[in-house]
């Protein structure tokens, strides 16, 4: 069943779940939640896309085969993935998934969790944002809050344009 806001019951919600409502309530960001079973992949959460009534985002945390350079890829579940795609647009040879370590070291998330909001623990601003530019398109976007027993749908606009600068995370807008 979809919710207005946080819930009203915290007990046995992880602290990184509300600190991301703490963070959405103080810059006033309107937001809906749906509570549900751990989901892993983009196929679970297609019951979720149905109540929430947005798709959810497809999240991909990658980095360059040094491992010097992190990233958090937006994508429409729906999509393919294609790393020389993506490679040749951002000028970074030999994308490959990020490992979990380096995803619970930067964003504060495990793997099934991945979230545009994990971006608000990267203080460090060692992980840059990338949007496929059809995820603008849309008036809302919904992720998890960290954690994947949640998931949230919040305007767009919002998180462009009072989420992300208060996290210091400007998007580089790709075409996959």
């Amino acid at each position: 069943m979809i919710q207005n806001g946080r819930p009203v019951d915290l007990s046995g919600r992880l602290e990184k779940e509300i600190r991301v409502y703490d963070l959405l309530d103080r810059l006033e960001i309107e937001y809906h939640r749906v509570d549900h079973e751990a989901l892993a992949t983009m196929e679970a959460c297609q019951e979720v896309d149905e109540i929430l009534g947005v798709p959810m985002c497809k999240n991909l945390f990658l980095c360059n085969a040094q491992k010097t350079k992190f990233y958090l890829l937006l994508m429409p579940g729906d999509k393919k993935f294609k790393t020389k795609d993506l490679s040749q647009q951002i000028g970074s040879a030999r994308l490959s998934f990020a490992a979990a370590e380096d995803m619970e070291r930067l964003l504060d998330i495990t793997p099934g969790s991945v979230s545009v909001m994990g971006l608000m623990n990267d203080t460090e601003h060692s992980v840059q944002l990338l949007i496929d530019e059809e995820i603008l398109l849309g008036d809302y976007i919904a992720c998890h809050p960290c954690i994947n027993t949640s998931s949230i749908k919040l305007k767009t606009e919002d998180l462009l344009h009072k989420f992300l600068p208060v996290v210091n995370h400007m998007p580089i807008n790709v075409k996959l």
